[in-house]
């Protein structure tokens, strides 16, 4: 019997759901049951682990299992000898700081603050590339409490809505440290080959369908290279004659994002029966 590949997915958390929902329409089996720790999918050659997310990155790492889904900002925290292969279009947010408001903290540097935050590794690495130094304050969870509790000064954490630091007093100031979002990630420098080539052409199908759907439209011959302007596709639509005469039917590609909007530009410049479709998976 083959090696079956290792690949480790998040077991709870804000990424669990998604990360399996993008396996299971991939084509490969997933777990039923929440409390399974392994599920081996014999079709595809793949045994999966689920972990903790921040855990993942270290096992990967370490060279136990040959690959995983996590977090780009777990993955850097980690400081794991892991590299990414495949941003996975989910699970985006934003690393940064945040302040009380109106402090001022922070505008003229960072020297001497006491900084809380649960991405130490992270933050460092983020601090010594550009030569500032302060003191970090490890938690785990609920930082936004620390400058309250007076721990620290200002806080380095994930924001989603920042609503969470808006009840709490905070504001967040400065660039982000980090956008992160889901990522496929391997030990660097191994190569599981096939198996890896095919998952990722999996993976890529299936972010295309979530981000584009298929645009089918009839235009006269004489609007139709002002259609294909505004709906050119990944490498150029599909042309077909009508039966009716000066007519072609239009078949294209088009970013989910912004599609109604596409639509009205569409019907302005003379297309008609405008039809959207979406899109299961894809090879492109």
């Amino acid at each position: 019997m083959t090696d079956l590949m290792k690949i480790a997915v998040p077991n709870k958390g804000a990424l669990a759901e998604e990360a399996s929902a993008m396996l299971k329409a991939a084509g490969y089996r997933q777990r039923w049951d929440s409390k399974d720790l392994v599920l081996t999918d014999e079709a595809n050659g793949i045994e999966f682990y689920y972990l903790r997310p921040r855990d993942i990155a270290v096992y990967v790492g370490e060279g136990t299992l040959d690959l995983g889904l996590t977090g780009r900002d777990m993955l850097l925290d980690s400081g794991a000898e892991a590299d990414e292969i495949l941003a996975l279009g989910f699970g985006r947010t934003r690393f940064r700081f945040a302040r009380p408001v109106g402090s001022g903290l922070g505008e003229d540097g960072l020297g001497g603050l006491r900084i809380a935050t649960s991405y130490v590794g992270l933050l460092q690495s983020w601090l010594d590339q550009r030569q500032q130094s302060a003191r970090l304050i490890n938690l785990d969870g609920a930082v936004e409490s620390a400058i309250r509790l007076g721990v620290a000064d200002i806080i380095a954490d994930v924001v989603e809505t920042g609503s969470t630091l808006k009840k709490a007093g905070l504001v967040v100031f400065g660039e982000p440290i980090l956008e992160s979002e889901a990522i496929l990630i391997r030990r660097r420098g191994s190569d599981p080959g096939a198996p890896l080539d095919q998952l990722v052409r999996r993976l890529s199908g299936v972010i295309v369908a979530r981000d584009y759907v298929l645009v089918d439209f009839d235009v006269a011959q004489d609007d139709l290279d002002a259609a294909m302007a505004l709906a050119p596709g990944l490498e150029g639509p599909t042309v077909s004659p009508l039966a009716k005469s000066g007519w072609c039917a239009v078949r294209t590609l088009v970013p989910r994002r912004g599609h109604q909007a596409l639509m009205d530009q569409l019907w302005s410049a003379g297309a008609r029966a405008i039809l959207v479709t979406d899109v299961k998976t894809a090879r492109l």
